[in-house]
C-alpha cells in the first residue's frame, strides 16, 4: 500500500488556536498479471430477497446474475446462498465450489421461488453464520439483494450496521444491492457502511445483474484485506474529525478507522479535521501519527505503516500569509458536500420535495462560495451531478431520487477514487 498525507496549512501562528486538515491518499497493491492462476480463493455467500415482490422479472434477473457467478467462480473458491421471505432458509449450503458441483448450483439457484414477506435481517444473520463457518484466512463477502423494506424481524439501521461491523473485524465484508424503489435504503446503506462494502442502486433486474457482476470483479481482483488507520494525536491536539463516512471508534490513544478491502491498484482519499492548540515554543511540532495497518492477500503478511504529521509553529504575521493547498480544500469540500446529501436524502424519504431541492440548490451554491478553491474535473462532475438531480425533482419519483442520493452518496463519502471493476469506474447508480 502507498500512502501520501497532505495538509491544507503546514503553518501555523505561534500562541494561538487552530484548526488543520490532512488529506490521505491511499494505493492499494496492483494484482499480478498471473494472479488469474493464483490468485488466493475467495469466499462470496449470497442472501437473496425471495418475497413476493421479487416474483417474475426481478427474481429470474437475480438467478441470472447468481449463475453468471458461479461460472466465473473457480472451483477452490467457496459459494453459498441464503433465501429468505417471512424466514431465512440455506438453499445451498457454503462449501467449495469443485466439491458442490456446477451442475448442483446451477439446478438449485433455478429452483428459488418467491414467498411471503420481508425478514431481511433473519437472512442477513443466516448469511454472516455460513460465511463465517467456511472463512478462510482470506475472509469472506456476504452480498445481500433486496428489493423491499424489512418489514419484520431487527429493523434498526444502526442494529444492523454495528451486526455489520463486528463481523467486518473477523473478515467478512458485507455489500448491498437495492432493487427497484421499494427497497430500505436506509438499512443496505449502513449495512454496506458497517460491513465496509459498497451499496449500488439497481433501478431494473437488468441492473441487477450488472451489479451483482461489477461485485465479483471487485472480490476477485481483491489484493488487500483488513485496512484500518489509527489516528494517535500527540499533545494536547483534540476535535478528531473524519469526515469520510467510516466505521470509526475511540480508542486510549486516539481514533481508529475500519477502510475494509481494497481491490487491485484502487485509490481512496481520506479526510481528518483537528483542533490544534495554542503553542508557546516556534519551530516544526508533530500533532499526530497515523499508522495504517493491513493484510496483503497475496501473502496474508500483515503489514504496518507509521506516518507522523507535523506543523510549523511560526510569528502571527508569517501564518497569516499562508495559502491552503487547494487539493486538500476541494476533496474537504467534495466531502462536505456528501454529508449534505444525507439531509436531501432525508427530505426525499419524507416527502419533502422542496425542502429537498432547496437542499440541493444550497449544496450547489456551496461549491461557489466566496473562498472556494476553484473547481477541478472532481467537483465540475459533483456540480453536473446535483444539478441533473434538481432536474430529476421535475419528473422523478422520491422513492426513486431518495435512492439515487443514498447509492451515490455511500460510495463517495467512503472516499473512492478509483474502485475499478471489470474496467469500468464503480459508481453508486447501477
Amino acid at each position: 500500500m502507498h500512502l501520501n498525507a497532505y495538509l491544507d496549512v503546514d503553518l501555523v501562528a505561534l500562541e494561538n488556536t487552530d484548526s488543520v486538515t490532512v488529506m490521505l491518499e491511499l494505493v492499494a497493491p496492483v494484482a499480478p498479471e498471473s494472479a488469474a492462476t493464483e490468485r488466493p480463493e475467495h469466499t462470496a455467500i449470497v442472501v437473496l430477497d425471495r418475497s413476493g415482490s421479487m416474483s417474475g422479472a426481478r427474481l429470474h434477473a437475480a438467478k441470472g446474475a447468481l449463475l453468471s457467478l458461479v461460472d466465473r467462480l473457480d472451483d477452490r473458491d467457496r459459494f453459498g446462498l441464503v433465501t429468505f421471505d417471512d424466514e431465512a432458509e440455506v438453499a445451498i449450503p457454503a462449501g467449495k465450489v469443485g466439491d458442490l458441483g456446477r451442475d448442483r448450483l446451477r439446478h438449485d439457484i433455478a429452483a428459488v421461488e418467491s414467498g411471503g414477506s420481508t425478514e431481511l435481517s433473519s437472512g442477513y444473520l443466516r448469511g454472516l453464520q455460513e460465511a463465517a463457518r467456511v472463512a478462510t484466512a482470506t475472509g469472506a463477502t456476504v452480498l445481500v439483494l433486496s428489493d423491499g423494506h424489512a418489514n419484520i424481524g431487527v429493523t434498526d439501521p444502526a442494529q444492523l450496521r454495528g451486526v455489520a461491523q463486528r463481523a467486518a473485524k473477523k473478515g467478512v465484508t458485507t455489500s448491498t444491492i437495492g432493487i427497484g424503489v421499494g427497497y430500505d435504503e436506509v438499512i443496505l446503506t449502513e449495512v454496506a457502511t458497517g460491513g465496509g462494502g459498497n451499496h449500488a442502486f439497481a433501478n431494473d433486474p437488468d441492473d441487477a445483474a450488472v451489479a451483482v457482476a461489477a461485485e465479483l470483479d471487485g472480490l476477485l481482483s481483491k489484493t488487500v484485506q483488513a485496512a484500518s488507520l489509527l489516528i494517535e494525536p500527540t499533545g494536547d491536539v483534540s476535535g478528531i474529525t473524519v469526515l469520510n463516512d467510516l466505521s470509526t471508534v475511540a480508542v486510549e490513544n486516539g481514533v481508529l478507522a475500519e477502510l475494509g478491502d481494497f481491490y487491485s491498484g484502487e485509490s481512496r482519499r481520506l479526510v481528518i479535521t483537528m483542533d490544534v492548540p495554542a503553542m508557546a515554543a516556534l519551530g516544526l511540532a508533530q500533532v499526530a501519527n497515523l499508522t495504517l495497518t493491513y493484510v496483503e492477500l497475496a501473502t496474508l503478511e500483515q503489514h504496518t505503516v507509521a506516518l507522523p504529521v507535523s506543523v510549523n509553529v511560526v510569528p502571527g504575521d508569517v501564518a497569516a500569509g499562508r495559502v491552503p493547498k487547494p487539493e486538500v480544500t476541494r476533496e474537504k469540500l467534495f466531502l462536505q458536500t456528501q454529508i449534505a446529501k444525507r439531509d436531501i436524502e432525508t427530505s426525499l424519504r419524507d416527502g419533502d420535495v422542496e425542502g429537498a431541492r432547496t437542499r440541493l440548490g444550497a449544496a450547489t451554491n456551496r461549491l461557489y462560495a466566496p473562498g472556494a478553491p476553484p473547481l477541478d474535473v472532481q467537483l465540475s462532475d459533483e456540480l453536473a451531478w446535483l444539478g441533473a438531480t434538481e432536474k430529476l425533482v421535475e419528473t422523478q419519483s422520491s422513492e426513486y431520487l431518495s435512492r439515487r442520493v443514498a447509492a451515490d452518496r455511500s460510495r463517495k463519502s467512503r472516499g473512492y477514487k478509483s474502485r475499478t471493476q471489470g474496467g469500468e469506474v464503480v459508481d453508486g447508480e447501477i
